[in-house]
């Protein structure tokens, strides 16, 4: 049968195993699953997860003690212009140890920066070859601040410093520029930076026609979440953005993935808003210098124009003296052609009149003969028709209620007629009708 013992002794037996089998130090890889201190102690938990997935496959505990801390803790800020948070991957020098009462630990004697910001530029380096790879990594740069830049979308903590001086700026710059900015509040530091400042961005979006330009900016002089802004989503939703951004996140070593991407990168939002503020000034400059060489080219061809009536004024003179001149002579040549011709007109026309007053006699007398034929035969034709004559012939006019009776059956028997002579008028009555013959004469 085995021998009993105590948990603490088999604790101590655990502790001079580890102690016996594992005296050197081991430069170790992980992932800070959590970090925080404790009474100038800095107490961490490592993870190593698994290369298919995010599934832990190991996990310890570890521990910085002050004395060690204190001296790493400023060189690794140093380094890599960040403390230790949690989910960077890290290269700690360890040794183990095991205590009877706490368990087993890691004690941290050292940190190596350089593995860490290799890691930190590695998974830069990573997202810009996917941009790259997808085509939009320079699509964002493509786009052209506007000229007249004076709607900012702003996005930023509402609290913080770098907002208040960027809006400061704006407002009192010496051009007296009206710059209208509205804020559109995100998380700038911490784990929630990605999913905040894409929602910011979405907000933006739903406005997009009442900015010029997006503006995305941290200040505080702290660069301790740098890493929030290294993500493939947010670097893919500030590429894909229709406005130009412009980043002022204020680091001061290192570049994040949305400086590379975005349209306009500044270290600061002082920067930033100094930019705009350029950039409109450089517009101004530009329209006063257009002005400049407008007016300078309207002066110019106002004396050209000048210069040009002047000579235009000598040739008109001259001009219309020549041509003066020739429509005199062409007015003098034409009044002796029209005396000609009048003169000629007149001769002729005095000639045609003797003639015609020689004529004149014979033409009016052969007239007034030929006149006086056609009046003698018209006078024969009228007396040929007179009424009269055909009455006195043995004619006579049957009238039946003042109307002329030109057919038998406009009679009844007992109507009275008046019938016209050519002397005198009689009354009849009908008493017989007859039956007229084909050409019309009775029966």
């Amino acid at each position: 049968m085995a021998s009993t013992i105590t948990l603490s002794q088999a604790n101590s037996l655990v502790r001079d195993v580890i102690e016996l089998s594992m005296a050197q130090d081991y430069w170790v890889t992980a992932e800070l699953a959590s970090v925080h201190e404790n009474r100038g102690h800095c107490y961490m938990e490592l993870v190593e997860k698994s290369a298919l997935g995010n599934t832990p496959v190991a996990q310890a505990r570890a521990c910085c003690w002050r004395g060690t801390w204190s001296r790493l803790a400023p060189r690794f800020m140093h380094h890599t212009g960040q403390p230790l948070c949690q989910g960077m991957k890290v290269l700690l020098l360890l040794h183990a140890t095991f205590h009877e009462a706490y368990g087993f630990s890691w004690i941290v004697n050292d940190i190596d920066a350089s593995y860490t910001m290799g890691d930190m530029a590695r998974r830069r380096q990573e997202i810009l070859d996917t941009l790259r790879a997808q085509g939009v990594i320079d699509m964002n740069k493509t786009l052209h601040v506007p000229q007249f830049a004076t709607r900012v979308a702003v996005i930023s903590s509402a609290t913080a410093a770098g907002y208040g001086d960027f809006c400061n700026q704006l407002a009192d710059n010496e051009y007296g520029f009206k710059f209208r900015t509205q804020l559109f509040p995100a998380v700038m530091q911490g784990e929630k930076v990605q999913q905040s400042v894409i929602n910011a961005l979405e907000a933006v979006n739903a406005k997009a026609d009442n900015f010029d330009v997006v503006v995305i900016i941290r200040g505080g002089g702290s660069t301790a979440d740098l890493s929030g802004f290294d993500t493939l989503a947010l670097a893919e939703n500030v590429a894909n953005f229709p406005l130009p951004v412009i980043t002022g996140i204020g680091h001061e070593r290192d570049k994040s993935v949305l400086d590379v991407i975005a349209c306009v990168s500044q270290k600061t939002p002082t920067a930033v808003a100094a930019f705009l503020i350029s950039h409109l000034a450089g517009t101004l400059e530009r329209i006063d210098d257009c002005a400049e060489r407008i007016t300078d080219s309207v002066v110019q061809c106002m004396r050209h124009e000048q210069m040009r009536l002047q000579r235009l004024e000598q040739m008109i003179s001259a001009v219309v003296t020549l041509r003066r001149t020739r429509e005199e002579n062409r007015l003098a040549q034409c009044a002796e052609r029209m005396r000609y011709v009048i003169a000629n007109r007149l001769l002729t026309e005095r000639n045609r009149l003797e003639h015609v007053l020689q004529r004149l006699p014979w033409l009016v007398t052969a007239r007034v003969e030929r006149e006086r034929h056609r009046l003698d035969m018209v006078e024969q034709r009228s007396q040929a028709v007179d009424p009269v004559n055909i009455l006195r012939r043995g004619y006579s006019v049957a009238l039946h209620d003042g109307v002329a009776v030109t057919d038998g059956d406009m009679l009844q028997l007992g109507d009275r007629l008046s019938l016209i002579l050519a002397s005198g008028c009689v009354e009849v009555k009908v008493t017989r009708k007859m039956p007229a013959n084909s050409d019309g004469s009775p029966a």
